[in-house]
């Protein structure tokens, strides 16, 4: 019997991506593998969809009805006003401010006062693009250079023992949704390009909302169903384990 007021060790554990072991039922991998996707998916939309709200969603119908109401030059000041609140809403509450968010406050700046300066409302649409193009290099490189951008990601998403992360078949895996994930931030950009030259403005936020947000979706479940094909195939489980 542990004596009176000792100390009682404290333990935690991880939950983290491992081999299945040869002996365990089939049928218990089988529900891992089910809650394995889940998982994957729940942690895709808790990172993706705070930010597409935050940042695409709701900037971009707030522009279309102050583009609606007043004109170009009040919806851009609406945008920059709300994303300067989402910082102040962070410093309130005492979260971080992520860098990236800083650095997209001040481009949103910039390309605003651009805008408003030159009177061209799609000069406003341009800094955005070529962003993204160069998001799309950046995955597309790291295919060269390094390790594949997914690869630096995927721990953040799903946690995976050492030997895991040296299998060839996810190894592969990383390199496919790095060259996939590449390939959406072009489509984006290719789509939103040839949309600011083709369309009204109004039209163009409505439709660059809706395309973008339908790619960023079809390209998150692909990125799921990838992952848990290649779990199943490589029988995979999502297990505790002490950290």
């Amino acid at each position: 019997m542990q004596a009176m007021g000792a100390a009682v060790p404290r333990t935690s554990s991880l939950p983290m991506l491992l081999s299945r072991p040869e002996d365990e039922d089939e049928g218990v991998h089988i529900g891992a593998i089910g809650h394995l996707k889940l998982r994957i998916l729940g942690a895709v939309l808790r990172r993706t969809m705070p930010r597409v709200l935050e940042a695409n969603l709701i900037p971009n119908l707030l522009f279309i009805i102050m583009l609606s109401v007043i004109n170009a030059a009040a919806a851009m000041i609406a945008v920059l006003v709300w994303t300067v609140g989402a910082a102040v809403r962070r410093l309130l509450l005492r979260q971080p401010i992520p860098g990236v968010l800083v650095l997209a406050l001040a481009g949103l700046a910039a390309r605003t006062l651009l805008a408003l300066w030159s009177g061209s409302p799609a000069l406003y649409f341009v800094q955005p693009i070529c962003t993204t193009v160069v998001v799309a290099g950046v995955f597309a490189g790291s295919l060269f250079v390094g390790r594949p951008l997914i690869f630096r990601l995927a721990g953040d998403f799903c946690p995976m023992g050492p030997e895991v992360q040296e299998r060839p078949a996810v190894v592969r895996l990383f390199r496919q949704l790095t060259a996939l994930w590449a390939l959406v931030y072009l489509a984006s950009a290719v789509v939103t390009l040839t949309l600011l030259l083709t369309a009204p403005l109004g039209v163009f936020v409505a439709a660059k909302t809706l395309g973008c947000l339908g790619l960023t979706l079809a390209a998150v479940g692909l990125t799921v169903w990838m992952s848990w094909r290649t779990a199943q195939r490589e029988r995979l489980i999502f297990a505790t384990v002490p950290s």
